[in-house]
């Protein structure tokens, strides 16, 4: 076994009708998009058309689907504008968000004197739904909520159908990180009471640098990049068009698909959590990747019985055996800084030891987990 790669959570491989679609695009549909003779028509259209197909998968309207450069552009717009041109003063989300949100929240706080306030977490990392309630009927500010759907190192799962509502009742608006979520559960926004939403690209086996948000119709908010009419106006620029037409076609394979490469992955999933438990009893499953009901089926979060020196070596020795898995987010992955994700739910010597996600595709099989789990055992018990 000479390669394994189990961080499908910080990024995924390219399905090959995705690559052939991009590469066509690349080819033939070279007109800017925003011109008006018949190369750039072609290019709209295209363009237009990923709209629709993507809006009607997530039961939305064409005009709330505005392309970004993915997650964290998304994020950052959404929140941003929200303070900007809808009042938001108050802004509600948890300690264990993304960065792309934690981090821009921090900066809110910093240079718009907004009010940032943390929902209380179960030993878990789950939201406390009443604190939340508290939270939101604790005064008449305007009220931005941000709750991740999936959680991208733990990978627990929010029920925000249950915040949506909340949300509503107390007339807040309600933004959801769902780059570890859209292309991986149905969606239907009509369903769901939510009012902005993120999604990228490279989570669901398309193009890295490509994704979306999701801006309910009649939100108010107003561009963040200008300089041109396009994204209706909300994102200034030429589009890219080969990255959305390779997101389209990632899309719709994803959600064509979906039922059997969810039962696939969430069969490895099971596999793996078996193999750990009997292979090295003493490792812990972290938040609820080890509950199938509670957490997504892409990914597990493992602490293992070893010590903090030896501990220093294990990504190292998992590099030189081939296996790719990851620590945190990827977006963490050069800082010596601890997960602060798992230091809000684990004690102070599970901190002390090593935890890695291991996070899974419908590329993986369960010869390279039985690999995986044989070379953490021997570096547990060396």
């Amino acid at each position: 076994m000479e390669k394994v790669y189990l961080d499908n959570a910080a990024t995924t491989r390219v399905r090959e009708n995705v690559i052939a679609k991009m590469q066509e695009a690349l080819s033939n549909v070279y007109g800017n998009p925003s011109s008006t003779h018949s190369f750039g028509r072609t290019a709209k259209t295209a363009i237009e058309s990923a709209r629709k197909t993507i809006a009607k998968y997530l039961n939305a309207h064409p005009s709330e689907i505005i392309f970004t450069s993915g997650g964290t552009e998304a994020d950052n717009m959404i929140l941003r504008c929200a303070v900007r041109d809808l009042g938001v003063s108050t802004l509600i989300t948890s300690k264990i968000e993304h960065h792309a949100v934690l981090h821009t929240a921090e900066d809110l706080r910093e240079n718009e004197k907004i009010d940032l306030r943390f929902v209380n977490l179960d030993e878990y990392g789950n939201p406390d739904l009443k604190h939340l309630k508290q939270l939101l009927e604790a005064d008449d500010s305007r009220k931005m909520v941000s709750l991740m759907h999936v959680n991208n190192e733990i990978g627990n799962i929010t029920d925000v159908n249950a915040v949506g509502v909340l949300c509503r009742e107390t007339g807040a608006y309600f933004h959801s990180d769902t780059v570890q979520s859209i292309g991986h559960y149905s969606w239907d926004v009509q369903e769901t009471p939510i009012d902005f939403m993120a999604a990228a690209a490279h989570k669901f086996h398309g193009p890295k640098g490509i994704g979306f948000a999701f801006i309910r119709r009649n939100s108010g908010l107003k561009p963040m990049i200008s300089g041109g009419a396009q994204e209706r106006g909300y994102r200034a620029g030429t589009e890219s068009f080969h990255n959305i037409v390779g997101l389209e076609e990632a899309f719709v394979s994803a959600y064509d698909n979906l039922e059997n490469e969810m039962a696939y992955v969430a069969g490895l999933k099971r596999y793996f959590i078996d193999q750990i438990k009997k292979r090295i009893p003493k490792a812990k499953l972290n938040g609820h990747s080890g509950d199938m009901e509670k957490s997504t089926y892409t990914l597990v979060n493992v602490c293992l019985p070893i010590d903090p020196q030896k501990a220093l070596m294990l990504l190292f020795h998992l590099d030189i055996k081939g296996i790719a898995c990851s620590r945190g987010s990827a977006c963490q992955s050069g800082s010596d800084t601890a997960s602060h994700v798992l230091s809000e739910i684990l004690d102070e010597g599970d901190m002390k030891k090593p935890s890695l996600r291991f996070s899974f595709s419908k590329y993986n099989t369960k010869e390279e987990l039985d690999y995986t789990v044989e070379v953490l055992k021997g570096f547990v018990e060396d």
